[in-house]
C-alpha cells in the first residue's frame, strides 16, 4: 500500500466511525495542531540559530582579544 492509499483508508474509516460532521471537526483540529506545532518548530529553530550565532560571535570577539593581547 501507498501512502497514499493509507491516508485515503484512514480517513475512509473515520467517516464511517465519526460521520461527516465530526470527522470535519476533528480534521479542523488536526490541521490547526499541525499549524500550531509548525510554528513551534520554526520558532525553536530560529532561536536557536540566534543562540548559536551569538555563541559563535562571542567566540570570535575572545580569540580575536587573545591574538590582540598575545601581540
Amino acid at each position: 500500500m501507498g501512502i497514499g492509499t493509507e491516508i485515503l483508508f484512514v480517513l475512509m474509516l473515520g467517516l464511517l466511525v465519526l460521520g461527516p460532521k465530526q470527522l470535519h471537526t476533528l480534521l479542523g483540529r488536526v490541521a490547526r495542531a499541525k499549524a500550531q506545532f509548525e510554528e513551534a518548530s520554526r520558532s525553536f529553530k530560529s532561536q536557536l540559530g540566534a543562540e548559536f550565532d551569538a555563541a559563535h560571535h562571542e567566540g570570535k570577539t575572545e580569540t580575536s582579544h587573545e591574538l590582540v593581547g598575545d601581540q
